[in-house]
């Protein structure tokens, strides 16, 4: 039995407690939060689940095995490696660090001491995203033109990280997920309205080998909520929309097609327009498979989707928007 630390009550933390606390070979042994009045809700859910103000104690506990980090971004390194230090393997909330060289730093520590880094980008455990990648590998869609994303919804505003480093991480992790191929540059455009220097509407434009285009368009300020991915195939083209409650997946047999060099000189072009189908989306949570998959890496080791160097390839590929935004849209290489 694995027992995990888990330090953050905040937003995401009581989902990690909750199914770290269900999942098959782990449990929860203690809670870390600054805010007194938290503990309150966790003994009411969990009364035999020890709590603690002090990460330091919860990270240096015999009790606990490996330590589930769900606070701000600025504070992931630290506890992270200290965590790490004390031979404890990490599970980290997305995205993995505020720095490139801090996601080096931790990946470096955790191969040393033969320990195991997961970063929870959850979304790469939903149905939708797996039977994407699925689709995406057996050739359903075709050699891939784009893939082209929108994460819109009134706030949250967060207080340490723009729209890009809240919103976007989710994104890069399935545009590299499912792509599977490196990206070679990147243009971010966005602003900010409220005086705080923290781009509150993005969009970033990706570039990859073999003409391979992914745009990416991440707001706070919409007035209503959209996740709605398209990604472009030679043999079909694809639709999820994640706010759909059935059918979130719809493939459609449409496409364009030059068939001859005089089509190509004359701009002849042959459109396809044929059926659209919804494929079966399992709908087992992500973050129970996640929290089983982390058990079963710290345990036997193998390999995930979302080790370290995962974590640190979005990090790069935010810091790298980052400093495009910061040039009005200049064009970055990774």
């Amino acid at each position: 039995m694995l027992r995990m630390g888990v330090i953050g009550y905040g937003y995401w933390g009581p989902n990690i407690v909750r199914n770290f606390s269900a999942a098959n070979g782990s449990m929860v042994s203690m809670v870390c939060d600054m805010n007194a009045q938290t503990h309150k809700k966790v003994k009411k859910a969990y009364p035999h689940i020890r709590l603690t103000t002090d990460p330091a104690l919860l990270i240096k506990d015999p009790e606990v095995d490996a330590v589930a980090i769900a606070t701000p971004v600025f504070t992931h390194f630290e506890l992270a490696k200290m965590a790490l230090q004390e031979g404890k393997s990490i599970f980290v909330e997305k995205p993995f660090t505020y720095t490139v060289s801090e996601a080096e730093t931790l990946i470096e520590l955790a191969q040393k001491k033969n320990l195991k880094i997961m970063v929870d980008h959850t979304f790469l455990y939903t149905g939708s995203v797996r039977k994407i990648k699925q689709l995406i590998d057996d050739h359903v869609l075709g050699d891939l033109y784009y893939f082209d994303s929108a994460r819109v919804n009134l706030g949250l505003f967060q207080h340490d990280v723009n729209v890009v480093w809240d919103l976007a991480p989710h994104d890069i992790s399935i545009m590299h997920y499912v792509i599977g191929d490196k990206p070679q540059a990147v243009v971010a455009t966005g602003a900010e309205h409220f005086g705080r220097k923290l781009e509150d509407i993005a969009y970033l434009t990706i570039y990859y080998p073999r003409n391979v285009i992914a745009h990416i368009n991440v707001n706070w300020l919409s007035p209503v909520k959209v996740r709605l991915t398209f990604i472009g195939g030679k043999k079909k083209m694809l639709v999820w929309d994640d706010v759909e409650p059935d059918e979130k997946i719809r493939i459609y047999d449409k496409g364009v097609e030059v068939r001859t060099k005089e089509g190509q000189y004359n701009l002849l072009v042959a459109y396809r327009s044929g059926d659209m189908w919804a494929p079966k989306i399992e709908q087992t949570e992500a973050l129970k498979l996640i929290a089983e998959k982390f058990v079963d890496y710290v345990s036997n080791g193998g390999t995930v989707v979302n080790d370290g160097l995962a974590g640190l390839n979005v990090v790069r590929m935010l810091t790298a928007a980052n400093e495009s935004l910061s040039n009005k849209g200049k064009m970055v290489y990774l």
